[in-house]
């Protein structure tokens, strides 16, 4: 008997390559938007952010 709860079936290997593809692709659109971000609030900054007194 299976472990898995009622109505779930393990993935085929096709359908298993095809989430992690989707996951990386995922991933990597969430990195890029981390970084755009990232940058845009440092140009909004602007270069005198690094003169500050301490």
């Amino acid at each position: 008997m299976s472990d898995l709860p009622d109505g779930i079936r393990p993935l085929t290997p096709a359908e298993a390559q095809t989430r992690r593809k989707r996951s990386l692709a995922i991933a990597l659109t969430l990195g890029a938007l981390v970084i755009l971000f990232f940058v845009l609030t440092i140009a909004k900054l602007g270069p005198q952010v690094l003169q500050r007194p301490l």
